[in-house]
């Protein structure tokens, strides 16, 4: 492709924001095309450019479990919502729990949506959904938000993976899926240390020694029916191997970090898994996801929901903190959410129970209008009542602050095409 219809191109995505092959042909000339000049891998190769040039980031906190809306991001006056009360925040109007006292002072850069909604209340149903937009099938291995967001804007160049995951596995998540292991997530299980088995103890010379053995090892499990095991291992050792020999792993290293800056993060797991987020979006990763566990709550809810809010509040709040003064938040998504709610009724053990009619998730960067809460619920917390808001909004909306083009097909391995997202609206009052 030469220089002036990589251009011609290049000018339309940034017009556009996107592009699609439907609007391929009126945006560049019909004799260009023609001419097989310009192909559309061409204009997508510029496009996935274009966005990598961004730097847009997606950081996903994610409660495992089902955290209560009551107890977080919408509270309720009277038996439905307990003995957790409400407080008010910095913007007036607002309130949220009491557990969230350090996030009610940020709330100028938080927007809540209270009228989320979906019909899965099972922990591995709900939580596939929620981490890929759809339902899980025997057919098809849908990729994960954060493999979808980093095979889009991800640096294939960067020695750091795109996508990262923080914190233990949880019942239904997702992966890389029809993409392949390239896009699975690079897991730390305990972001206060460095990952682990990624140490070259015996040195670099022996390391690549040794992984030249493998190669000859693999070759003859290659010619004997095994080439895509053999391909896709290769892929894993490849990515790993560079990763480790790179000086960039010092993102990991939280020990870099004053210790003044860790304890304006705080003390926890998760604040830990914060700050190494912070760190890893700053040297070039795309999508973060930090895990907090603990929200299944079926029974002593307040005193668990409590407890978990101490965990979480000060990290949240001085995250969001930290991007805005380093100037990372405009181009920062942070996101978040659990597979749904819990039940207005408190039951016999003083827990609430799997609720996924309505529920809340919170969302703030990337042109996000802080300050306001989206939708609502009946005085008992049962019902929407007010613009609800189901998964596939949602996903659409996350793809839009970071410029990702949600209709966007990978082909699945029985070559249907998927989308990034399955129907669903942009809610657009997130970023008016």
């Amino acid at each position: 492709m030469t220089y002036t219809h990589h251009h011609q191109v290049e000018v339309a995505i940034q017009r556009n924001g996107r592009l699609r092959r439907r609007d391929f042909v009126k945006t560049i000339s019909a004799g260009t095309a023609a001419a097989g000049a310009l192909t559309w891998t061409d204009v997508m190769n510029v496009q996935a450019e274009e966005l990598r040039r961004r730097g847009m980031a997606c950081i996903l906190l994610w409660m495992q479990g089902g955290p209560s809306q009551f107890e977080t991001f919408a509270p309720k006056s009277g038996s439905t919502g307990g003995e957790t009360k409400a407080i008010s925040t910095s913007v007036s109007g607002i309130q949220v729990s009491e557990n969230l006292p350090r996030v009610a002072e940020v709330m100028d850069d938080v927007c809540v949506i209270r009228s989320m909604t979906s019909k899965e209340g099972s922990h591995p149903r709900a939580t596939y959904l929620l981490q890929t937009g759809y339902l899980p099938t025997a057919s098809v291995k849908f990729p994960s938000l954060g493999a979808n967001i980093a095979k889009q804007i991800g640096d294939p160049s960067s020695d750091l993976p795109s996508y990262v995951r923080i914190g233990n596995r949880f019942r239904g998540g997702a992966d890389g899926g029809l993409l392949g292991v390239q896009f699975d997530p690079f897991v730390v299980s305990n972001a206060t240390r460095p990952p682990d088995n990624t140490q070259v103890a015996s040195g670099k010379a022996r390391y690549l020694r040794r992984l030249k053995l493998l190669g000859n090892l693999e070759a003859g499990y290659e010619k004997n029916g095994g080439k895509q095991e053999v391909a896709d291992h290769r892929k894993l050792y490849e990515k790993t191997s560079r990763m480790v020999l790179s000086p960039q792993m010092d993102a990991f290293d939280l020990q870099q970090e004053s210790r003044s800056m860790r304890e304006r993060y705080g003390s926890s797991q998760f604040a830990s898994g914060c700050l190494m987020a912070r760190r890893l979006i700053e040297s070039g990763v795309t999508f973060v996801e930090v895990n907090q566990g603990g929200w299944d709550t079926h029974f002593n809810n307040f005193d668990q929901v409590k407890q978990r809010c101490e965990q979480i509040d000060q990290p949240f709040a001085y995250l969001l903190r930290d991007l805005k003064k380093r100037g990372m938040l405009d181009k920062t998504l942070v996101v978040w959410m659990g597979e749904f709610g819990r039940t207005p009724r408190i039951n016999p053990r003083s827990g609430r129970d799997h609720y996924p009619r309505a529920f809340s998730v919170a969302m703030a960067g990337c042109g996000v209008k802080g300050g306001q809460v989206i939708g609502e619920t009946d005085a008992s917390g049962a019902s929407v009542t007010e613009h609800p808001v189901t998964v596939s909004d949602l996903f659409r909306t996350i793809c839009s602050g970071l410029k990702v083009d949600a209709d966007h097909e990978n082909m699945s391995s029985i070559g249907r095409p998927i989308k990034i997202v399955e129907n669903g609206k942009v809610v657009k009052k997130v970023f008016a």
